[in-house]
Formats: C-alpha cells, sequence, structure tokens
C-alpha cells in the first residue's frame, strides 16, 4: 500500500562559503589566541559556536538562554545600525570622485575563503555583519589610496567598526547555560534558587516564555521535572553546556540545522 511507504530521508545540508578580502575582517573571524601578557579575543568562529549553545539551551525551556538570544537579537540590530552609519560617511566620501574617473571595485586577488558551519540563526546574523565590515573596509582602503581620506581617518572608522563588532563578541562570550527549566521557577526549587543568586532576576515576561527571540526554537521539553531530575539540574546549574536531549540521546551538532531550519 501506498500509505505504508515509508520515506527515511536525512537532514537538509547546503554548502556554504564566506569570502573575505581585508585582514581587518578576517582577524576579527579568528580572533587572537590567549599569550603570555596578553588576553585571548574571541572570535566570530567562536561567537557561531556559543550561539548554537545559546539556541540549545532555549529548546530545553532554559529562561536565561532566551533572554540571552534577546540580549544578543538587540545587540545584532544595534551594530548594524552603527555600521550602517559608518557606511554613509563613506559613501559620502566616495561621493567626491569627478565624474570622469572611474574607481571599479577594491578587491583582493587572493581573498581568504572560510567554509561556514552555523546552526543558530544569531550566528547567521553576526556572519552577515563581517561581511558588511569587510566591505566597508575595502572602501576605507579605497578611499585612502585615492587621497578622499587621511591614515588617521582611515584608522579611526576601521577601528571604529572593529570596535562595534568585538563588543558584540564579548557581549556572547558572557552566556552561560543555567541548568533550570521554567518548571524550576514555577516550583521555586534548589535549582531556580541557586540559578537566581547566580545569573540574577529575569524579566517576568521572559520567565514565562511570553516573550522570546524572534529567532526562538520551539521547546522541546515541556513535562514537569521529577524529584531525581530536579536534583541532576540542580547540580547542573554550575554547568555551561546545555544537557543531552530527554530521550538519553546525544545533543545534536551544533552545526547541523535543526527541523524548522531545514533549507535547501
Amino acid at each position: 500500500m501506498a500509505n505504508d511507504f515509508q520515506l527515511n530521508l536525512g537532514a537538509l545540508r547546503s554548502a556554504m562559503q564566506l569570502t573575505l578580502h581585508t585582514h581587518h575582517a578576517s582577524r576579527i573571524w579568528h580572533g587572537r589566541a590567549q599569550a603570555e601578557g596578553r588576553a585571548g579575543i574571541i572570535g566570530l568562529n567562536g561567537y557561531v559556536s556559543i550561539m548554537s549553545k545559546m539556541k540549545r539551551g532555549a529548546e530545553q525551556d532554559d529562561p536565561y538562554s532566551d533572554w540571552w538570544m534577546l540580549r544578543i537579537e538587540d545587540k545584532l540590530a544595534d551594530t548594524k545600525t552603527r555600521l550602517q552609519t559608518l557606511r554613509e560617511q563613506v559613501d559620502q566620501v566616495l561621493a567626491n570622485v569627478p565624474p570622469a574617473l572611474t574607481l571599479g571595485e577594491n578587491l583582493n586577488i587572493q581573498p581568504v575563503k572560510l567554509p561556514l558551519f552555523v546552526g543558530a540563526q544569531l550566528g547567521f546574523m553576526a556572519v552577515y555583519l563581517l561581511a558588511d565590515y569587510d566591505d566597508l573596509a575595502r572602501r576605507l582602503i579605497l578611499a585612502h589610496h585615492t587621497a578622499l581620506i587621511d591614515r588617521s581617518t582611515l584608522e579611526r572608522w576601521l577601528n571604529e567598526g572593529a570596535h562595534q563588532l568585538r563588543s558584540l563578541l564579548s557581549l556572547a562570550q558572557q552566556y552561560k547555560y543555567s541548568g533550570t527549566q521554567r518548571d524550576d521557577f514555577a516550583a521555586n526549587n534548589a535549582a531556580a534558587r541557586a540559578a537566581r543568586d547566580k545569573f540574577g532576576e529575569l524579566p517576568q515576561d521572559v520567565l514565562e516564555g511570553t516573550r522570546r527571540s524572534r529567532f526562538a526554537p520551539p521547546i522541546v521539553r515541556r513535562t514537569p521535572l521529577s524529584a531525581g531530575q530536579a536534583r541532576v539540574q540542580s547540580s547542573a546549574a554550575a554547568t555551561t553546556e546545555p544537557p543531552a536531549a530527554s530521550d538519553g540521546t546525544a545533543a545534536a551538532d551544533p552545526s547541523a540545522p535543526s527541523d524548522e531550519d531545514a533549507r535547501a
């Protein structure tokens, strides 16, 4: 019977690659490793990993992960606005090129090509901002090369754009998975009290789940916790990793899109 036929479909995948033309953007992607005498700087690749953990925490009904998604979403919007302001300033500068002179695209003859494995929408949004910054840097370098801006202006605007992106990455680096669920707070159990002491109070609408990020995933575990589970969650409150799925299976690969993220 046709109705008895069952398709054994795998996950959808799409090959993705980011092309960067400037050292300025490449440094933001890679960050800086910690070394003696200097602190490490998180790169965009590290940020993408954090966004996958944050999304997985929100799936597990961790209200703090939902709160962090809202904070990152607001920061992304603010960073985008600030980069757009810089772009408008550069556009005004390049508008001073005489009509008789045509300036082509300022492209690297050997750009770096980075394969992308992004499992969270807030990760993609930051990748788009890095691509915007790379384009901004190319245009700024062209403006300096053609004597439209001096070196101090070039460096000031490049640093300002980089600062906005690093501020976003630095904020994301502060995220920690709480190890709690909303049921814990409804019961006001030990796990909830420990989370409040460690991470602070949450806005009521976030705690109730009525305000979530527009990219928040569906919550996959809504059943009340048993006493044994509550004890496990209480001990897990100090961890930074979302737990495995409730059926005992391993947590999903952060780079793999979940069903709602499936794309052709």
